[in-house]
Protein backbone atom coordinates (compact mmCIF):
# COMPACT_ATOMS: atom_id res chain seq x y z
CA UNK A 1 0.00 0.00 0.00
CA UNK A 2 1.12 3.20 -0.79
CA UNK A 3 0.74 6.59 1.43
CA UNK A 4 -0.83 8.28 -1.20
CA UNK A 5 -3.69 5.56 -1.98
CA UNK A 6 -4.47 5.53 1.70
CA UNK A 7 -5.10 9.14 1.73
CA UNK A 8 -6.95 9.19 -1.34
CA UNK A 9 -9.11 6.30 0.38
CA UNK A 10 -9.77 7.83 3.99
CA UNK A 11 -11.30 11.38 1.48
CA UNK A 12 -13.92 9.30 -0.43
CA UNK A 13 -14.75 7.09 2.88
CA UNK A 14 -14.63 10.46 4.82
CA UNK A 15 -17.03 11.62 1.49
CA UNK A 16 -18.69 8.92 1.09
CA UNK A 17 -19.10 10.91 -2.89
CA UNK A 18 -16.45 10.19 -5.44
CA UNK A 19 -16.38 13.28 -7.53
CA UNK A 20 -16.60 15.01 -4.27
CA UNK A 21 -13.56 13.88 -3.14
CA UNK A 22 -11.98 14.27 -6.13
CA UNK A 23 -12.31 18.00 -6.12
CA UNK A 24 -11.03 18.26 -2.75
CA UNK A 25 -7.81 15.96 -3.95
CA UNK A 26 -7.57 17.96 -6.93
CA UNK A 27 -7.44 15.06 -9.22
CA UNK A 28 -9.69 13.78 -12.14
CA UNK A 29 -12.26 11.53 -10.83
CA UNK A 30 -10.80 8.86 -13.13
CA UNK A 31 -7.68 9.07 -11.59
CA UNK A 32 -9.03 8.68 -8.30
CA UNK A 33 -11.32 5.80 -9.02
CA UNK A 34 -8.29 3.66 -10.87
CA UNK A 35 -6.40 4.06 -7.60
CA UNK A 36 -9.02 3.18 -5.40
CA UNK A 37 -9.22 -0.24 -7.57
CA UNK A 38 -5.81 -0.85 -7.58
CA UNK A 39 -5.89 -1.03 -3.42
CA UNK A 40 -9.16 -2.62 -3.36
CA UNK A 41 -6.69 -5.41 -6.16
CA UNK A 42 -3.86 -5.44 -3.70
CA UNK A 43 -5.68 -6.16 -0.44
CA UNK A 44 -8.38 -8.75 -1.86
CA UNK A 45 -11.16 -7.26 -1.13
CA UNK A 46 -13.49 -4.39 -2.19
CA UNK A 47 -13.43 -1.39 0.04
CA UNK A 48 -16.74 0.72 -1.22
CA UNK A 49 -20.10 -0.03 -2.55
CA UNK A 50 -20.56 1.90 -5.91
CA UNK A 51 -24.10 3.17 -5.61
CA UNK A 52 -25.94 5.77 -7.64
CA UNK A 53 -25.71 7.97 -4.32
CA UNK A 54 -22.15 7.53 -3.90
CA UNK A 55 -19.44 5.36 -2.10
CA UNK A 56 -19.95 3.06 0.85
CA UNK A 57 -17.57 1.78 3.14
CA UNK A 58 -17.86 -2.19 3.13
CA UNK A 59 -16.96 -4.19 6.34
CA UNK A 60 -13.58 -4.66 4.94
CA UNK A 61 -13.51 -0.28 4.09
CA UNK A 62 -14.42 0.23 7.62
CA UNK A 63 -11.89 -2.09 9.56
CA UNK A 64 -9.49 -0.35 7.00
CA UNK A 65 -9.92 2.96 8.03
CA UNK A 66 -8.99 3.59 11.69
CA UNK A 67 -5.43 2.26 10.20
CA UNK A 68 -5.47 4.27 7.49
CA UNK A 69 -5.77 7.50 9.82
CA UNK A 70 -3.07 6.20 11.80
CA UNK A 71 -1.02 6.07 9.11
CA UNK A 72 -1.68 9.32 7.59
CA UNK A 73 -1.64 11.52 11.19
CA UNK A 74 1.84 9.31 11.73
CA UNK A 75 3.54 10.50 8.48
CA UNK A 76 2.04 13.57 9.03
CA UNK A 77 4.12 14.08 12.41
CA UNK A 78 7.25 12.90 11.16
CA UNK A 79 6.71 15.69 8.04
CA UNK A 80 6.59 18.03 10.91
CA UNK A 81 9.42 16.75 12.57
CA UNK A 82 11.81 16.72 10.30
CA UNK A 83 10.66 20.45 9.27
CA UNK A 84 11.92 21.73 12.58
CA UNK A 85 14.85 19.87 12.59
CA UNK A 86 15.32 21.70 9.30
CA UNK A 87 14.29 24.97 10.67
CA UNK A 88 16.80 24.60 13.48
CA UNK A 89 14.34 24.21 15.90
CA UNK A 90 14.33 21.20 18.73
CA UNK A 91 11.68 19.12 20.24
CA UNK A 92 9.51 21.07 22.22
CA UNK A 93 9.86 19.84 26.04
CA UNK A 94 6.12 19.17 27.23
CA UNK A 95 5.21 18.30 30.89
CA UNK A 96 2.16 16.16 31.95
CA UNK A 97 0.52 16.04 34.72
CA UNK A 98 -0.27 12.55 36.19
CA UNK A 99 -3.40 11.21 35.23
CA UNK A 100 -4.16 13.30 32.68
CA UNK A 101 -6.74 12.33 29.98
CA UNK A 102 -5.10 9.87 27.23
CA UNK A 103 -6.78 11.48 24.98
CA UNK A 104 -5.37 14.85 25.08
CA UNK A 105 -2.07 13.46 25.33
CA UNK A 106 -2.38 11.33 22.39
CA UNK A 107 -3.31 14.58 20.67
CA UNK A 108 -0.47 16.36 21.87
CA UNK A 109 2.09 13.50 20.72
CA UNK A 110 0.24 13.91 17.09
CA UNK A 111 -0.05 17.32 16.85
CA UNK A 112 3.54 17.94 18.58
CA UNK A 113 5.05 15.41 16.49
CA UNK A 114 8.54 14.44 18.45
CA UNK A 115 7.88 16.28 21.20
CA UNK A 116 9.43 15.50 24.41
CA UNK A 117 6.78 14.34 27.06
CA UNK A 118 7.63 14.39 31.01
CA UNK A 119 5.30 13.46 33.70
CA UNK A 120 5.86 16.32 36.15
CA UNK A 121 3.17 17.58 38.73
CA UNK A 122 1.55 20.90 38.13
CA UNK A 123 4.12 22.62 40.96
CA UNK A 124 7.31 21.74 39.05
CA UNK A 125 5.83 22.19 35.72
CA UNK A 126 5.14 25.94 36.10
CA UNK A 127 8.73 26.62 38.18
CA UNK A 128 10.00 25.39 34.32
CA UNK A 129 7.72 27.17 32.14
CA UNK A 130 8.94 30.28 34.04
CA UNK A 131 12.76 29.45 33.69
CA UNK A 132 12.86 28.53 30.32
CA UNK A 133 13.14 24.38 31.00
CA UNK A 134 10.10 23.46 29.88
CA UNK A 135 8.34 24.79 26.35
CA UNK A 136 4.71 23.61 27.21
CA UNK A 137 2.79 22.16 30.14
CA UNK A 138 -1.08 20.30 30.40
CA UNK A 139 -1.40 21.16 34.04
CA UNK A 140 -4.87 20.75 35.99
CA UNK A 141 -6.35 24.13 37.02
CA UNK A 142 -6.93 25.92 38.78
CA UNK A 143 -3.10 26.76 39.21
CA UNK A 144 -0.84 29.65 40.36
CA UNK A 145 -0.16 30.39 36.06
CA UNK A 146 0.03 33.90 36.78
CA UNK A 147 1.79 35.54 33.35
CA UNK A 148 1.52 31.99 31.68
CA UNK A 149 -0.64 31.97 28.92
CA UNK A 150 -3.73 29.15 29.40
CA UNK A 151 -6.10 27.14 27.04
CA UNK A 152 -8.06 24.38 28.78
CA UNK A 153 -8.55 21.45 26.67
CA UNK A 154 -10.10 19.15 28.91
CA UNK A 155 -13.54 19.81 31.25
CA UNK A 156 -15.36 16.87 32.84
CA UNK A 157 -17.65 16.84 36.46
CA UNK A 158 -16.54 14.88 39.04
CA UNK A 159 -18.12 12.09 40.91
CA UNK A 160 -17.95 9.37 43.52
CA UNK A 161 -15.25 6.57 43.22
CA UNK A 162 -15.36 4.04 45.68
CA UNK A 163 -15.51 0.14 46.18
CA UNK A 164 -17.89 -2.03 44.47
CA UNK A 165 -19.41 -3.19 47.87
CA UNK A 166 -19.16 -0.25 49.57
CA UNK A 167 -23.02 0.48 51.05
CA UNK A 168 -23.30 3.71 48.65
CA UNK A 169 -22.72 1.71 45.76
CA UNK A 170 -26.03 0.21 45.82
CA UNK A 171 -27.56 3.43 44.95
CA UNK A 172 -28.31 4.85 41.23
CA UNK A 173 -27.85 8.38 42.58
CA UNK A 174 -26.07 10.20 45.38
CA UNK A 175 -26.38 13.54 46.90
CA UNK A 176 -23.71 15.18 48.98
CA UNK A 177 -25.45 14.62 52.20
CA UNK A 178 -25.03 10.26 51.18
CA UNK A 179 -20.94 11.20 52.03
CA UNK A 180 -21.31 13.12 55.36
CA UNK A 181 -19.75 9.91 57.19
CA UNK A 182 -17.10 9.22 54.20
CA UNK A 183 -13.42 9.44 54.13
CA UNK A 184 -11.48 11.20 50.86
CA UNK A 185 -9.13 9.74 49.79
CA UNK A 186 -7.35 12.70 48.42
CA UNK A 187 -3.63 13.43 46.82
CA UNK A 188 -0.82 15.40 48.18
CA UNK A 189 -1.50 19.30 48.00
CA UNK A 190 2.19 20.10 47.13
CA UNK A 191 1.51 18.41 43.76
CA UNK A 192 -1.09 20.94 42.77
CA UNK A 193 -2.00 23.67 45.30
CA UNK A 194 -4.70 25.37 43.49
CA UNK A 195 -6.73 22.57 42.79
CA UNK A 196 -6.47 20.89 46.35
CA UNK A 197 -7.90 23.77 47.76
CA UNK A 198 -9.96 25.11 45.17
CA UNK A 199 -11.98 21.54 44.93
CA UNK A 200 -11.69 20.56 49.30
CA UNK A 201 -13.27 24.43 49.38
CA UNK A 202 -16.08 23.41 46.79
CA UNK A 203 -17.00 19.99 48.74
CA UNK A 204 -17.11 21.99 51.74
CA UNK A 205 -19.86 24.65 50.35
CA UNK A 206 -21.59 21.63 48.48
CA UNK A 207 -22.82 20.40 52.05
CA UNK A 208 -19.60 17.48 52.78
CA UNK A 209 -16.93 17.90 55.19
CA UNK A 210 -14.83 14.69 54.74
CA UNK A 211 -14.85 12.75 58.06
CA UNK A 212 -10.88 12.58 57.27
CA UNK A 213 -8.78 13.56 54.07
CA UNK A 214 -6.06 10.77 53.21
CA UNK A 215 -3.43 11.30 50.91
CA UNK A 216 -3.48 8.91 48.60
CA UNK A 217 -0.52 7.00 46.49
CA UNK A 218 0.41 8.38 43.52
CA UNK A 219 0.21 4.98 41.73
CA UNK A 220 -3.34 4.14 40.04
CA UNK A 221 -3.33 0.02 41.35
CA UNK A 222 -2.57 1.37 44.60
CA UNK A 223 -4.88 3.73 44.79
CA UNK A 224 -7.88 1.62 43.61
CA UNK A 225 -6.40 -1.07 45.78
CA UNK A 226 -6.58 1.27 48.82
CA UNK A 227 -10.48 2.38 47.55
CA UNK A 228 -11.30 -1.39 46.74
CA UNK A 229 -10.49 -2.25 50.30
CA UNK A 230 -11.36 0.49 52.97
CA UNK A 231 -14.56 0.65 54.37
CA UNK A 232 -16.08 4.60 54.22
CA UNK A 233 -13.51 5.42 51.72
CA UNK A 234 -14.51 7.64 48.64
CA UNK A 235 -12.58 9.16 46.04
CA UNK A 236 -13.63 12.24 43.61
CA UNK A 237 -12.88 11.23 40.33
CA UNK A 238 -14.16 11.69 36.84
CA UNK A 239 -15.61 9.20 34.90
CA UNK A 240 -13.42 6.53 33.76
CA UNK A 241 -14.59 3.26 32.52
CA UNK A 242 -11.16 1.30 33.79
CA UNK A 243 -12.03 2.54 37.09
CA UNK A 244 -15.15 1.00 36.84
CA UNK A 245 -15.30 -2.42 36.98
CA UNK A 246 -15.41 -5.69 39.71
CA UNK A 247 -14.09 -3.64 42.74
CA UNK A 248 -14.82 0.15 42.16
CA UNK A 249 -17.63 1.59 41.18
CA UNK A 250 -18.54 5.55 39.95
CA UNK A 251 -21.73 7.57 40.98
CA UNK A 252 -22.60 10.95 39.78
CA UNK A 253 -23.47 13.83 41.95
CA UNK A 254 -25.52 17.04 41.48
CA UNK A 255 -23.53 20.40 40.77
CA UNK A 256 -20.30 18.79 41.15
CA UNK A 257 -16.99 20.74 40.63
CA UNK A 258 -15.29 20.22 37.42
CA UNK A 259 -11.78 18.48 36.59
CA UNK A 260 -9.97 21.00 34.11
CA UNK A 261 -7.15 20.75 32.56
CA UNK A 262 -5.36 23.26 30.45
CA UNK A 263 -2.13 23.77 28.20
CA UNK A 264 -0.15 26.23 29.66
CA UNK A 265 2.89 28.22 28.05
CA UNK A 266 4.92 31.52 28.37
CA UNK A 267 3.83 34.27 25.52
CA UNK A 268 7.27 35.29 25.29
CA UNK A 269 8.55 31.63 24.56
CA UNK A 270 10.15 31.97 20.92
CA UNK A 271 7.24 29.51 19.35
CA UNK A 272 4.68 31.14 21.17
CA UNK A 273 2.62 31.24 17.76
CA UNK A 274 3.35 27.36 17.05
CA UNK A 275 2.35 26.54 20.86
CA UNK A 276 -1.19 28.47 20.76
CA UNK A 277 -2.01 26.79 17.38
CA UNK A 278 -1.15 23.50 18.89
CA UNK A 279 -3.47 24.10 21.98
CA UNK A 280 -6.34 25.45 19.65
CA UNK A 281 -6.18 22.76 17.89
CA UNK A 282 -6.51 20.49 21.22
CA UNK A 283 -9.51 22.60 22.64
CA UNK A 284 -11.76 22.52 19.50
CA UNK A 285 -10.89 19.00 19.31
CA UNK A 286 -12.63 18.57 22.93
CA UNK A 287 -15.11 20.96 22.60
CA UNK A 288 -16.35 23.10 24.70
CA UNK A 289 -16.74 20.88 27.35
CA UNK A 290 -16.93 17.03 27.40
CA UNK A 291 -20.52 15.71 27.73
CA UNK A 292 -21.86 14.53 31.53
CA UNK A 293 -22.00 10.78 30.67
CA UNK A 294 -19.22 10.34 28.25
CA UNK A 295 -15.80 8.82 29.54
CA UNK A 296 -12.46 10.78 28.51
CA UNK A 297 -9.12 8.88 28.61
CA UNK A 298 -8.06 6.80 31.31
CA UNK A 299 -8.70 7.16 35.76
CA UNK A 300 -6.43 9.40 36.55
CA UNK A 301 -3.80 8.26 39.33
CA UNK A 302 -4.27 11.37 40.80
CA UNK A 303 -4.42 15.05 39.21
CA UNK A 304 -1.16 16.50 40.44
Amino acid sequence: MELRQLRYFEVVAREEHLTRAAELLGIRPTSLSQQIIALERELGAPLFHRTPGGMEPTDAGRALLPYARRCLDAAGAGARAVRRVADGDRAWRVGVTPGAPADVVASLRTHAGDAELRDLPVSRQLARLRDGTLDLGLVVLPADTGDLETRVVGDVPLGVLMASRHPLAARGELDWGDLRDQDLLWFDRDLAPGYHDTMLDAFHAAGWRPRRVRPGPPRRSLFAAELAHTPSLVAMRPHRDEAVGADLTWRPLPNAPRLRHALVWDPSHPSAARLRALAAELAAEAGPHTDEGTPRGRAADHPG
